[in-house]
């Protein structure tokens, strides 16, 4: 008997419109939908007349569910996997499955849909010629500045995800450490109260003080401008890049090229250290 195939299936993030023709046939066909919480997809499905058998399997289950799905595909039957919004695997649940699936040579077929990344990005007036998804910060302080300061030379926009209780110091920690660029702030994006809030980092941090914190939040920040390259920013990458293992001489060229700084300047300055 053949393998089933597993469906990647995108949905709404917030606006039940939001969804694909071609999503809702392939959730009414499918014999099986995983879903990250089936309480809350069982919403979705209502509103569409969905009715399909459906398994969870949250992170804390993921692995083991996972392997239970393999044995479903592997029996022929057709699997949907969704995640409570957006796209399974996307800073969301779903990857392990989709690897597993991946190993056993079970065709995985993207049903593509919502993001509130590219949403976010799409009316923000940043450059989106060359972007760069994070998804969410590390939790905790210090992890989360050392993942900031790493990004602090990468030219290309960049896209977070936060969640509201963090909200705040994260933005405060970016203020600190981008400085003063260009920023957006989405929130709740495709729902009732969708907000976006366009600014320097230190303006939206200012405009949050009288408003609620509340939903969930993108944050898009503008790349690091050449133009604007310190010379010590620099010089802190080149010795970061030694301490990896490159070469001076090596090191120098990376940073020199990828901002556009002069290679002897970087060279004479890095040996004053």
């Amino acid at each position: 008997m053949p393998y089933g195939k597993l469906y990647i299936v995108s949905t709404p993030i917030g606006n039940l419109e939001d969804i694909t023709l071609r999503a809702i046939r392939i959730l009414k066909e499918v014999d099986v939908i995983a879903a990250e919480d089936t309480r809350h997809s069982r919403k979705l499905l209502n509103h569409y007349g969905i009715t399909k058998p459906m398994i969870s399997y949250w992170s804390e289950k993921e692995k083991v569910r996972s392997e239970e799905m393999i044995e479903k595909l592997r029996s022929g039957l057709s699997i949907a996997i969704i995640s409570d919004a957006g796209t399974p695997g996307i800073s969301d649940p779903g990857a392990v499955l989709i690897k597993r699936a991946i190993d056993e040579g079970i065709d995985v077929v993207p049903i593509p849909g919502p993001s509130a990344a590219i949403a976010a990005l799409s009316a923000s007036g940043l450059s989106t010629e060359e972007f760069t998804f994070i998804g969410f910060l590390p939790p905790k302080t210090a992890q989360r500045q050392k993942r900031l300061n790493e990004l602090a030379l990468e030219p290309r926009t960049l896209i977070f995800y936060e969640a509201l209780h963090r909200i705040l110091d994260t933005l405060s920690d970016m203020k600190e450490i981008f400085a003063e660029r260009n920023a957006v702030l989405a929130k709740e994006i495709t729902k009732m109260h969708e907000e976006i809030l366009r600014g320097t980092i230190s303006e939206i941090l200012d405009s949050l003080e009288n408003r609620t914190i509340a939903g969930e939040y993108v944050i898009i920040v503008e790349g690091m401008k050449r133009e604007n390259v310190q010379i010590d920013i620099a010089l802190d990458e080149i010795r970061a890049l030694m301490r990896k293992g490159k070469g001076r001489k090596e090191a120098v060229k990376i940073v020199a090229e990828a901002y556009g700084l002069s290679k002897k300047e970087l060279y004479d300055k890095s040996l004053e250290g």
